[in-house]
């Protein structure tokens, strides 16, 4: 979903039901019916109307209350439901034309196949479960385990950030996801501080 405000508001309430539950309840007066719906949300969005809120060299020329008018179109129980959430900064001339290699995408997907395949052995035993994201609350203190410094890390962002405890089980599922990425057994510290960085537009007074 390009542009995703722009979006009518009824229009994006309707996927919470579906990002939180991977199916959509149609309720008619005499029959309810349930349809599988397990897909991948992807969405952009501008910082404001102009596309310069926050811009490191240009100046935002949207009208007091219009940033926040605008990004409100974005509610955060909507945005609570995506795991992560990337704000992408302006590319400086230097870093376009810089000579550093970058790693290979044969190398990512190679991290990537054996990540998937660390999680369909995780979740062998579960019908309908195949990946970290698919797991149910219940299920995350058993498989999400961290240690007092997480603990501690993780305490202090949700108090600070004001995440919510939906937040909560989706950063423990991305850290493990992270860790899995990385061949580790274990959440450690630094794979927590990685998704913690993830819930950004999520925390209270996300837009300033």
């Amino acid at each position: 979903m390009d542009e995703l405000p722009e979006f009518k508001r009824t229009a994006l309430e309707v996927m919470r039901q579906p990002l939180e539950e991977r199916r959509v309840t149609i309720s008619r007066a005499k029959t309810t019916l349930d349809f599988p719906a397990n897909f991948m949300l992807i969405a952009s969005m501008n910082p404001c109307p102009c596309g310069f809120y926050n811009h490191p060299d240009k100046e935002c020329v949207c009208a007091p209350g219009l940033v926040q008018r605008y990004l409100n179109k974005v509610s955060g129980p909507l945005l609570d439901r995506i795991d992560l959430h990337v704000e992408v900064t302006p590319v400086t001339f230097d870093e376009m034309t810089a000579t550093r290699k970058s790693e290979d995408s044969e190398i990512i997907r190679e991290r990537v196949v054996r990540a998937r395949a660390i999680q369909r052995e995780r979740f062998n035993e579960f019908d309908g479960i195949y990946s970290n994201a698919m797991m149910p609350s219940q299920m995350i203190k058993e498989i999400c385990q961290i240690s007092d410094a997480g603990r501690t890390l993780l305490k202090t962002a949700m108090e600070r950030l004001g995440l919510s405890a939906r937040a909560y089980d989706r950063i423990l599922k991305v850290s493990r996801t992270i860790a899995d990425l990385a061949d580790s057994e274990e959440i450690k510290i630094e794979h927590l501080a990685e998704a913690i960085q993830y819930r950004s537009l999520d925390r209270d007074g996300w837009a300033g």
